[in-house]
């Protein structure tokens, strides 16, 4: 029989393998949540911790085949690197449980010789040292593409781009984004400990404590969101007349409503599932009442210069969440982010087609890649009459390295939160 927790962290992997669903929406799905909170617990791990590794779980088992060079079953592949991960990097499974399970998982193939092939590839990473008594940098450096390496190398200097490699191998911290006091009370008597974000008022790290299972995240009374993530909608800063393009799953505009009491804000994407799903997540949260929804696609919108405020949180690689979601490595290719760059070229010059005199665009990226960012921003503007470029306001805890002339970067492992680039942009037409 195989444990609740394996089966349900092979099913994802398997699924993620496919890319039919990202780990984490898929380790928020029905079947996780019916598991019992240790299940949980050892699902996301599992799924997680083989993700992060799999490029070093990989060449291990590799080594360790007849013929190397043999392309293994899907469900084969999987339950070998669910296995390694497990003898290689948990001293608390026991090595029977990993193999035996692992051994059930492979015979859900269809090559009848891969249970015993299984066994016996796990049996000798049993036998050998185990890596998790220190994993030195150069592991986490081999566990990435060795081209994306290079690129923040040769961007950002190669102790950050070490510093980020780390970072990625880490469970990042669960930070939360408070609504009001009460609900940060609600949390305490619940027995959730909690400790002071890095640079923002409202955000609060989950030192101790399923926030999963209280009250106030179940009321959205509280959200779980990346510091770094508050922060860009914090830079918005205010506006009356409020657009958030590609504005699901809803984490940002709800900030905007929050600081806004006033503003009227339109909420668009290109997913109706999506701005569905962010429909129903931000109904009883403040200010819900004052959020339009719309379902439209920022590249080809054609907008009147009505807003006062722009939020342009673009769609983009996500390098600068790899922590959070491991498999964007193993799924881009250089090739992605040119193409990544002709989207966000298109709705940037889409969304500043709407900014009223005077108005404000954030544009915004989860991505630390230069063509996302900043040569999308020059570009928009270099051909745009009547917009320029301003400098964001210092953010009191947020050290100055963040900032690099009119940009804002956060990069993991430097700064205490995931990746994200900002650039303000200014209408100084005239009415």
């Amino acid at each position: 029989m195989i444990a609740p927790a394996r089966a349900a962290a092979f099913d994802i992997l398997i699924n993620v393998a496919r890319n039919q669903g990202h780990s984490d929406e898929l380790l928020r799905g029905s079947a996780v949540d019916r598991l019992s909170p240790q299940d949980r617990n050892l699902t996301t791990n599992l799924v997680m911790g083989t993700l992060r590794w799999q490029l070093l779980l990989d060449q291990r088992i590799t080594s360790l085949l007849a013929r190397p060079e043999t392309k293994l079953p899907l469900p084969v592949q999987m339950a070998l690197r669910l296995g390694a991960f497990q003898l290689i990097f948990l001293d608390r499974i026991p090595v029977h449980a990993a193999i035996g399970e692992s051994v059930e998982l492979a015979k859900q193939g269809e090559s009848k010789f891969a249970a015993g092939m299984v066994n016996a590839i796990l049996r000798k990473i049993a036998s050998s040292a185990k890596l998790t008594q220190s994993v030195p940098q150069i592991d986490a450096v081999a566990a990435h593409p060795e081209w994306l390496v290079a690129r923040w190398a040769e961007n950002y200097g190669s102790e950050a781009a070490k510093a980020i490699c780390l970072y990625d191998q880490q469970q990042p911290p669960v930070t939360l984004r408070l609504v009001d006091e009460q609900s940060e009370a609600s949390l305490l008597s619940n027995g959730i400990e909690l400790a002071p974000g890095d640079f923002l008022a409202s955000a609060r790290r989950v030192v101790r404590g399923d926030v999963t299972a209280s009250a106030a995240f179940r009321s959205g009374a509280v959200r779980i969101q990346d510091e770094g993530s508050q922060l860009i909608a914090e830079l918005a800063d205010h506006g009356q007349r409020i657009l958030d393009l590609c504005a699901a799953p809803g984490g940002k505009t709800a900030i905007l409503a929050e600081r806004n009491p006033e503003a009227v804000i339109t909420a668009c994407d290109v997913s109706s599932r999506r701005l569905n799903s962010m429909r129903e997540l931000l109904a009883g949260s403040p200010g819900a009442e004052r959020i339009r929804y719309l379902h439209a696609d920022a590249t080809t919108f054609q907008l009147e210069p009505e807003y006062d405020l722009i939020l342009c949180d673009a769609p983009c690689s996500g390098t600068g969440t790899i922590a959070r979601n491991p498999e964007i490595r193993h799924r881009l290719a250089p090739a992605d982010l040119k193409r990544q760059q002709a989207k966000q070229l298109a709705i940037l010059s889409s969304a500043m087609q709407g900014l009223a005199p005077g108005g404000r665009l954030i544009y915004s990226t989860c991505s630390l890649e230069p063509e996302e960012n900043e040569e999308v921003v020059e570009r928009c503007v270099d051909r745009a009459p009547g917009m320029a470029l301003q400098s964001f306001a210092r953010v009191e805890g947020l050290p100055a390295t963040a900032f690099s002339g009119h940009y804002l970067r956060t990069i993991p492992g430097i700064h205490p939160c995931d990746g994200f680039f900002a650039a303000q942009i200014i209408s100084t037409r005239t009415a």
